[in-house]
């Protein structure tokens, strides 16, 4: 099948090299690529990958009924890119962003295309640097004929049952948003466990011995445990990171939605606060603390 990949990042070179290589589903795929960077596009081109000068060049390579798929940050990437494509696209031709777009903004892009009669695609992508491997988890969002034209390109992508139809446009990035949610709360009790071993005062806990432990039979074990092993086999103490944390927007849109929802999510809310700690070289917040209990109960304050 041809489709074109726009944004050849760590992701969208990934896939790629698992859509001309074939995953589960097979190969046979043509792709056309672009990417802002003229010696990234230079890179995949080879067999079974051409080059686009432009995203004009994007759609002249492709024939109708076109499929592009975007891997580009949320936002304004993306918002400009559609911009820029729709011009040279034709009624029936299929967008796909595959980023992590708000899915607010991905029912406004849905709605506005399909005025113009062109398929929107929201598909929310799990997986990371081993879905080239592995394969990737596709969260997608669309119309069933637009699902159904795709569906070869998810099902090489994908492991099996990895991939599926959620929903209408912007059903794909609303269950990715979650999806994201859910991780941030995994990751933080993954973290403060660990860090509390790594305290211990009583033992000296050797951190990717008791990782490795726990993913033979624990009921704590998991891929990102598995991870984890992985990270403390290479240097037990961590000590060449930093403890800075970035988030990349999910988290807080799905904090936002159970507050619009009036669902208690604390476990996500918190290891999103966290997240912010870990971007304080001190807090300030702390010193205030610190500086009241001096003042009610006369407790000792550390000077720098």
């Amino acid at each position: 099948m041809q489709l074109a990949m726009i944004g050849l990042g760590r992701m969208g070179g990934n896939m790629v090299q698992r859509l001309v290589q074939g995953g589960r589903g097979g190969g046979g795929h043509e792709l056309i690529v672009y990417d802002s960077s003229v010696a990234t596009v230079k890179a995949h081109v080879g067999k079974g990958v051409k080059a686009a000068k432009d995203l004009a060049d994007v759609a002249r390579q492709l024939a109708p009924l076109r499929v592009v798929w975007l891997m580009l940050p949320a936002g304004a990437p993306v918002e400009s890119t559609i911009d820029q494509l729709v011009p040279h696209l034709t009624r029936g031709d299929i967008i796909i962003d595959g980023g992590n777009s708000n899915f607010r903004d991905s029912l406004r892009r849905a709605e506005a295309l399909k005025k113009q009669g062109i398929e929107f695609m929201d598909v929310g992508t799990s997986g990371g640097i081993w879905g080239l491997t592995l394969g990737y988890c596709l969260m997608i969002g669309a119309s069933p004929a637009a699902f159904q034209h795709c569906e070869p390109i998810f099902r090489t992508l994908a492991p099996a049952e990895g991939y599926a139809r959620v929903g209408p446009p912007g059903a794909g990035h609303y269950v990715k948003m979650v999806h994201n949610g859910i991780e941030y709360g995994l990751l933080q009790a993954y973290a403060e466990g660990y860090e509390v071993l790594h305290a211990s005062r009583d033992f000296k806990l050797q951190l990717g011995q008791i990782a490795k432990l726990w993913n033979h039979g624990s009921v704590v074990r998991s891929w990102l445990n598995e991870l984890a092993e992985r990270a403390f086999s290479r240097d037990d103490e961590l000590a060449a990171i930093r403890g800075y944390v970035e988030d990349s927007g999910e988290g807080r849109w799905t904090v936002e939605e159970a507050m619009r929802l009036d669902v208690p999510a604390p476990v996500i809310t918190m290891s999103l606060l966290a997240r912010l700690r870990s971007r304080q070289e001190e807090s300030f917040g702390a010193k205030v603390i610190a500086a009241l209990r001096h003042e009610f109960g006369g407790h000792a304050v550390q000077s720098k």
